[in-house]
């Protein structure tokens, strides 16, 4: 897949993605808590924040210490919401002490949910799946829109176009009348904003 055509997908699923972020900010966890007050009620992050210039060993007992390392020893991503960590935390790993230090960190979470109040009937693993996709889609269109808006302040044409045509699906015929040009001039544009969007997004 060439570079244009990544970025004539990542538009084009732009709406889809929307759709899916207000499918998934309506699942209910239970007690009338949805997903995304899940997301968004997020006090452990919040302590996270204020701890995180702060050495471990100033706020943390020896044995959470031990838990800490071992995440850090195992874990591959480091996604922004907690409960999206949790996710990223292994099950199992080859020794078994870290296994259940692993296992450990995972139930400390559940019970930090649990304590809020969460019905967890659903499913522990499938309430964090569905947090981690809205987190990843809410972040992948934030990115379009960012890009979309940087754009505009200096090819306003350029990314009225990309919106028009690609956001909003508005065929090229009906596009050129709304910027009120050409056919060739449409797709000379369509070709140039497209790059110019690409050396934005990377």
């Amino acid at each position: 897949m060439t570079i244009e055509q990544q970025v004539l997908e990542q538009l084009s699923q732009y709406r889809q993605k929307k759709a899916r972020i207000q499918a998934l900010s309506t699942y209910s966890v239970g007690a009338g808590i949805t997903v995304s007050r899940l997301n968004e009620d997020d006090q452990l992050q919040e302590l996270h924040r204020k701890l995180r210039g702060l050495p471990s060993y100033m706020y943390l007992s020896g044995y959470e210490q031990k838990l800490e390392s071992a995440a850090h020893a195992y874990m591959t991503r480091y996604p922004a919401g907690v409960k999206a960590q949790k996710q990223a935390i292994p099950v199992q790993v080859m020794d078994p002490e870290d296994t259940e230090l692993l296992q450990e960190l995972r139930r400390k979470i559940q019970k930090v949910i649990e304590a809020r109040g969460y019905d967890i009937r659903n499913g522990i693993e499938e309430i964090m799946e569905r947090l981690t996709e809205l987190q990843d889609l809410q972040a992948e269109v934030n990115r379009i829109d960012t890009v979309l808006d940087a754009l505009e302040q200096y090819k306003p044409d350029y990314a009225k176009l990309l919106r028009l045509h690609l956001i909003d699906g508005i065929p090229w015929d009906k596009a050129t009348k709304e910027l009120n040009i050409s056919k060739d001039v449409f797709y000379r544009w369509r070709k140039k904003a497209l790059t110019e969007y690409e050396k934005l997004a990377n």
